[in-house]
């Protein structure tokens, strides 16, 4: 039973070798839910992303974030004696998470063969930009080259725009859900069915190539090559984000007839309905241009707060445009406690994101966030592989810890 038994994978323990963010992210997510995840880090210079974004008083945020519910050690796993402290690591955890270039581990005597090697029924996670095959395998890869790749870039922008790459991690964090998922699905396999353990190979990029599966289809039957539309979706109108008369937007989704039959009513226009231009999806979409100019005419005299208080009168599928402070301040994540607050080593009090999803017998909870450097290294020697205060002094006089 591992240290963090309780929630609902209480007594699952991962041993995290991963370092950046699609590795560490799949780690993350069963961390909330009470899996004891050992983080691993280079003795020296950490884990790269303690050196990402915004850092407050020296402390990194997005680090501290990622972090979360996880036990921090030190372990140089290119040294032999480092190495061998691994392999125990391995014998006493359910799933390793690495994230390595193909190849890398297997040079450290890390290899699939050696952990299995150490313990037969691990189940490994081993997540790359491209994959652990094909002629891409051993490029060096991260989430944007992923992004870009998997046809997400092509399809996001301008119509006469360049293709744009989201602001923020989109394709890492695409990733880490994948391989988390697959790796409960290993888990199950072996735990509940009695199968062996595996060895999951999660591209980033084919991660991410899943969100648009169905334009796959459309290119094999229809040889359709979409390109950038803004905020526009082919089949689907109306589908856009308004802007207002006070500088905000509120975006809108006419996924059904009913839908839009009730944004025509809330804008005055009931006769839309039955207009030969906007009374089907499919006129909807060859109209779009026209759809928009009404729709957009009528938000952009009013404020957001007026704007959303008639559609929400008229159940109008749509929502403020929010920005991070304006989540901060929505009543709806105030009222199912979506932000929490939690006790930080290094900040104090802290806002965060609660666990997501949300189970309702084993809800996830947030323990801690990220560790310092090392904390809980010789804690993890000492309970978990029951190494002695002389054997401890010597990894760290060897550099191996």
């Amino acid at each position: 039973m591992s240290q963090a038994a309780g929630g609902a994978l209480g007594g699952l323990r991962i041993l995290d070798l991963a370092t950046m963010a699609a590795g560490p992210w799949a780690a993350s997510y069963l961390a909330d839910w009470g899996a004891e995840v050992i983080k691993v880090e280079h003795p020296e210079t950490g884990d790269h992303v303690r050196r990402w974004g915004r850092a407050k008083d020296g402390v990194p945020l997005f680090w501290k974030s990622l972090s979360r519910n996880k036990r921090a050690i030190t372990l140089r796993l290119s040294h032999p004696e480092g190495r061998a402290v691994a392999l125990d690591l391995v014998r006493h955890c359910d799933a390793v998470v690495e994230n390595f270039r193909p190849g890398v581990m297997e040079r450290w005597g890390l290899g699939p063969d050696d952990l299995r090697a150490a313990r037969p029924d691990v189940i490994v996670l081993r997540t790359t930009a491209f994959g652990q095959t094909g002629p891409y395998a051993g490029r060096p890869g991260f989430g944007t080259l992923a992004e870009a790749m998997s046809g997400l870039a092509h399809l996001t922008g301008e119509p006469d725009g360049p293709p744009t790459l989201a602001a923020y991690p989109l394709a890492d964090g695409v990733g880490g859900l994948a391989g988390a998922m697959a790796l409960l699905a290993a888990l199950y396999h072996r735990d509940v069915a009695g199968g062996p353990g595996q060895i999951i190979d999660n591209a980033i990029c084919e991660a991410n190539l899943r969100l648009i599966e169905y334009m796959v289809l459309e290119h094999d039957q229809l040889g359709v090559v979409p390109g950038r539309q803004g905020n526009r979706l082919p089949g689907l109108a109306p589908r856009n984000a308004y802007p207002t008369l006070d500088g905000g937007y509120v975006a809108i989704s006419g996924g059904t007839q009913s839908t839009v039959a009730r944004l025509f009513e809330a804008i005055g226009r009931p006769e839309l309905t039955v207009d030969p231009r906007f009374a089907t999806a499919a006129g909807r979409v060859a109209n779009v241009a026209a759809l928009d100019a009404i729709i957009g005419g009528w938000i952009v005299e009013r404020t957001t707060g007026t704007v959303m208080e008639v559609f929400d009168r008229f159940e109008v599928a749509a929502a403020p445009v929010a920005d991070i402070a304006q989540v901060f301040a929505n009543p709806h994540y105030r009222a199912r406690g979506t932000i929490v607050e939690v006790e930080d080593e290094d900040l104090g009090r802290v806002r965060t994101l609660a666990p997501h999803p949300r189970l309702s017998a084993t809800p996830g909870r947030i323990r801690g966030m990220g560790p310092a450097l090392g904390r809980d290294t010789e804690a993890v020697l000492r309970d978990l592989l029951g190494y002695g205060p002389e054997r401890i002094a010597a990894l760290r006089s060897a550099g191996a810890i």
